[in-house]
């Protein structure tokens, strides 16, 4: 029986390693396999890589937290093990059936959270501590991001334009005793450049994945002495490195889901924003949710942009008055950069180097109405799950481990 429920358990591990794989390679790497920096098995093997690496370094604080600090390790035997993995997995059947990233993380702590309930171990300190994060790096997010996209992002869009020619990027010398990759011809040295800064921050989105995923696998099992930490760890990359050589190459064809169809530059930007709040919070020993930390990047940024058509003086000026500061439109980062700007930075028909961007209150708001930012009904849809799966996982947890009280004592 108890070989059984072992099998099972992995099965589950397995099962859910397996859909963040699926998942968060296509948000990792759709910008660079769109780009054609990369293949889909070459975008797969860099994932499956960096997410091992981060859930090596970081993503054990994670594990720690999850399979000990918020309820005694002690709790999580087999049967507990698996039930909370249960949870988690059926979180991630509840987004594949609505079409929307519920949070494996939020789920699995809401699941940890309803045993501690029921065996009256949960420590409320850590919990609320936890709670305490998944309010605050949202916000952070947003508002980052929305500096970002109203003070920063047309200067960014000028200066470091990421257009890519059509020819390859590299050609293969093999002339010499070893083959040694070189930039094609028409390549120029700033393309180079941005195709490496994009490869080595899809790279980073990886790393963040694994630190902060890997412990929604395997962390009750891992809690509760089933499987050792290296072990945990081991099992968890293995499992998303299968789900990213297989169901994630339907998502790397996609560059943007329901919510946005972004532009290179600000994926790059929501990337390396959201990427750096999950790993500081995954160092901490926080499971957070990347696709929240992303949406928010994505709302604050194109925000951000759309605000730049009036200023801080003219809307509070129209508050005053009782009327409206100026149209903000969605479509914000869909904008395209100003005409005045060549493909190198530069004003048309001019030699200095110096970007023609409008200044704040001098946008046109019929520049931002090219492409939607977001579509309210689907982030409302996305936030409601963000809220109610731990929620319910939290509940329905509670209820099972008080009538089956299979947990430790």
């Amino acid at each position: 029986m108890i070989s059984i429920l072992l099998l099972v358990g992995v099965g589950v591990a397995v099962f859910v390693g397996f859909n963040i794989g699926g998942s968060s390679t296509g948000v990792a790497f759709g910008p660079a396999v769109g780009s054609r920096l990369v293949s889909k098995n070459g975008a797969a093997a860099l994932f499956t890589l960096f997410a091992l690496i981060g859930g090596w370094t970081y993503g054990r604080e994670v594990v720690k937290t999850m399979g000990g600090d918020i309820v005694p390790s002690s709790q999580f035997t087999l049967g507990a093990s698996v039930a909370v993995l249960f949870f988690v997995g059926l979180a991630l059947l509840i987004s594949n059936l609505f079409g929307v990233p519920a949070s494996t993380s939020m789920t699995a702590v809401g699941a940890i959270a309803g045993l501690g309930l029921a065996s009256h171990t949960l420590d409320w300190g850590v919990m609320g501590g936890i709670v305490s994060w998944w309010l605050v790096a949202p916000v952070v997010a947003f508002w980052v991001c929305a500096v970002i996209g109203r003070y920063l992002y047309p200067y960014l869009d000028a200066w470091f334009a990421l257009d890519q020619s059509d020819s390859d990027l590299l050609t293969i010398d093999r002339t010499g005793p070893v083959p040694v990759p070189r930039p094609a011809p028409g390549t120029t040295p700033k393309e180079v450049f941005w195709s490496a800064v994009v490869l080595a921050i899809s790279c980073y989105m990886a790393f963040s994945a694994g630190a902060s995923n890997v412990a929604n696998a395997v962390a009750p099992l891992v809690g509760g002495g089933t499987v050792t930490a290296d072990q945990g760890v081991l099992l968890a990359a293995a499992a998303i490195g299968l789900g990213a050589f297989t169901i994630a190459r339907r998502t790397l064809d996609t560059i943007g889901n329901d919510l946005t169809d972004l532009p290179l530059l600000a994926s790059l930007i929501v990337a390396s924003v959201s990427a750096t709040i999950i790993t500081v919070l995954s160092r901490l020993g926080i499971p957070a949710s990347l696709a929240v930390s992303a949406t928010m990047c994505i709302v604050g940024l194109g925000w951000g942009r759309a605000t730049r058509t009036t200023t801080i003086a003219d809307a509070a000026s129209a508050a005053y008055r009782g009327e409206e500061s100026a149209t903000l439109t969605t479509g914000a980062l869909a904008a395209d950069s100003p005409e005045a700007i060549d493909a190198d930075g530069t004003p048309d028909g001019g030699d200095v180097p110096e970007p023609d961007v409008p200044r704040i209150g001098d946008e046109d708001p019929a520049d931002f109405t090219s492409q939607e930012l977001f579509d309210p009904s689907a982030t409302g849809r996305v936030v409601m799950l963000w809220i109610l799966t731990p929620s319910l996982s939290a509940a329905a947890s509670y209820v099972l481990f008080s009538l089956f009280p299979i947990y430790g004592g």
